[in-house]
């Protein structure tokens, strides 16, 4: 049975709609497989900058998402934040999409 607010239905059109999500989460995928394993494996967090990417990206979509890892890969610096750091379950109260930077924590780790 099909629903128009269903994220399982796989119709034309909400797979159009995913096609963001996809290349964000492919870009993301690309990075861990070339530039990573050169750069190495040292984040601050946990999850790792990437993985926290993908699942913001995976959850919120490309804009929300890619606004939420900005802010993480901003915080992870020898100066920023380090530690335990998930990504949210929901999008901020505050947050808009005319107004993308109130979707990214950019102090603290889990809202702190």
């Amino acid at each position: 049975m099909k629903h128009s607010t269903c994220e399982q239905c796989s119709t034309p059109a909400n797979e159009a709609m995913r096609l963001p999500r996809r290349f964000g989460r492919a870009l993301i995928w690309l990075y861990r497989h070339t530039l990573s394993p050169l750069v190495g494996y040292n984040c601050r967090h946990l999850p790792t900058c990437s993985v926290y990417g993908d699942e913001a990206i995976e959850r919120f979509g490309l804009w929300a998402g890619g606004w939420m890892t900005l802010a993480r890969l901003l915080r992870c610096n020898p100066f920023g934040t380090s530690g335990i750091d998930n990504v949210p379950l929901a999008a901020p109260k505050a947050a808009r999409w005319y107004l993308p930077w109130r979707y990214g924590r950019w102090r603290g780790v889990n809202g702190s």
